[in-house]
């Protein structure tokens, strides 16, 4: 069938029968055998207009983009730039359509070159999210349901791969260019975009229903200390606090659930680091972008087919400590690095940061001990709390609201050991007052009225902090 004819077998609908339009008469009528009067709107068919428009474009992309493969010089595709494919590509398709005289409007023939110009060099159905700089999430529940998540909401697009093999080669194609593979004996992987996106992809046998592919996008805009005040992610007294931290060398620990913006905050704490220093991060798949000239970025590799040659960031964090670093900076602790990482903000590697999954700034401090466990090192209880004492200084906790915001809900500092606990003291918190009409999350940021011991190690830094901010109960 050529191109035109499928085309045409989209749009065009069988000449009625003598019976079938008897059967339609008296349907419209009632079914009492009367005719209808001519005004009288008729019944709406049963597959909609926009389902039957829907199936014949994608019954004609999948055909130009069949017979454009076809056509293409594969052995030019190393040897020009992707400007020059691509207009490449959108003359074969102008001409393909020309040949079968298709009837397309200007608009219709723009939406088809661009998506199959997604199929071809982009990921298919999701290629546009990946341009939209408010989605921060692509969640693709298998070849059949697609959802995003736009200003901290997931809502449901109409989005579609044409079966689960679609998806299966979308997914192969992240995988592959980051060096990585995904089958039935290795089914689930981890990936990033050029861009930095995190990738997460689960196929069959552990995923029942189909491949499910998860995108955590990392903006294309990237959000400083100022930005986060105007949205009201925090004030500018808790970031003049913090200010303060980085440039006294305080380690600190960023807490927060999944999705809370941890790393976003990391990445606007680190742009107070001075640019004469250097800087060390480690990562499980690169996220951060630090703007300092002596950056050095360390990233883990997994095992490979044979199950050998996995880096983890345990062992990137001693080799770190090999490097000379000022600052060592660890996208999220999550296992053995715990201990590693501790030490090191111990035997002088002030300044240091990283982020753990916690809901809580005490919750945090009883996974960094069990994390801890998880080295090997049989230590007793004490003796890690002292450590986490020790090495930490700020505490600063971040949440995603009820209605999608990012906020920092605490600042919190560490003081040492009471007994056998970590003593921490809240400096300044956001106190919670009601849900408004439109469903906003209302409260204010306040001071405790603790003014905290590192305030001394503010001033010899040169940081001076009036002692009005920390009045308590002062709205900040």
């Amino acid at each position: 069938m050529s191109l035109r004819d499928s085309f045409r077998r989209g749009t065009e609908r069988p000449a009625p029968t003598a019976q079938t339009s008897s059967l339609a008469t008296e349907q419209a009528a009632g079914g009492n055998g009367k005719r209808p009067n001519p005004s009288t709107p008729a019944a709406p068919a049963p597959t909609s207009m926009s389902q039957a428009l829907a199936e014949r474009h994608h019954r004609l992309k999948a055909q130009v983009h069949r017979a454009m493969i076809e056509r293409i010089n594969l052995a030019t595709l190393e040897t020009v730039s992707p400007e020059q494919l691509r207009t490449q590509v959108r003359a074969i398709i102008a001409g393909l359509i020309a040949e079968e005289n298709i009837p397309l409007s200007e608009g219709q023939r723009t939406t088809l070159e661009q998506e199959i110009l997604n199929e071809t060099f982009g990921l298919g159905p999701i290629e546009p999210f990946l341009h939209d700089p408010d989605v921060a999430d692509i969640l693709v529940n298998t070849s059949k349901a697609v959802y995003i998540e736009r200003f901290g909401k997931l809502e449901t697009t109409e989005a579609r791969f044409d079966d689960n093999d679609h998806l299966m080669k979308i997914i192969d194609r992240i995988v592959s260019r980051v060096g990585r593979r995904i089958d039935e004996s290795s089914p689930m992987v981890d990936a990033r975009l050029p861009d930095g996106s995190r990738v997460n992809a689960i196929i069959p046998p552990l995923a029942l229903d189909g491949p499910i592919l998860s995108i955590r996008r990392f903006g294309t805009r990237s959000l400083h200390m100022d930005s986060l005040v105007a949205i009201g992610s925090i004030t500018a007294g808790m970031a003049e606090v913090l200010q303060g931290a980085i440039r006294a060398r305080l380690n600190g620990l960023i807490v927060g659930g999944t999705g809370s913006g941890k790393t976003t905050l990391l990445n606007a704490l680190s742009a107070y680091i001075p640019s004469d220093e250097r800087i060390l991060t480690i990562e499980d798949a690169a996220e951060l972008q630090l703007l300092q000239p002596h950056v050095v970025r360390l990233e883990t590799r997994p095992a490979n087919i044979e199950g050998k040659g996995q880096i983890t960031q345990r062992d990137l964090v001693r080799n770190a400590l090999r490097m000379r670093p000022d600052r060592i900076i660890v996208g999220e602790v999550r296992g053995a690095e715990v201990l590693d990482m501790l030490q090191a903000m111990n035997t002088g590697h002030d300044g240091s940061l990283t982020t753990i999954h916690a809901n809580s700034a005490r919750e945090a401090l009883h996974r960094l001990e069990t994390l801890m466990l998880l080295s090997g090192v049989n230590l007793p209880a004490q003796a890690m709390r002292e450590q986490i004492s020790a090495a930490l200084d700020v505490v600063i906790n971040v949440t995603r609201m009820a209605d999608g915001t990012r906020r920092v809900v605490g600042i919190a500092e560490i003081v040492g050991m009471e007994r056998e606990v970590v003593a921490m003291q809240d400096i300044f918190v956001f106190k919670k007052s009601g849900i408004s009409e439109e469903g906003k999350v209302l409260g204010q940021y306040v001071a405790t009225g603790i003014r905290p011991k590192f305030a001394d190690r503010l001033e010899v830094a040169g940081v001076s902090l009036s002692a009005e901010l920390f009045r308590e109960g002062r709205v900040i």
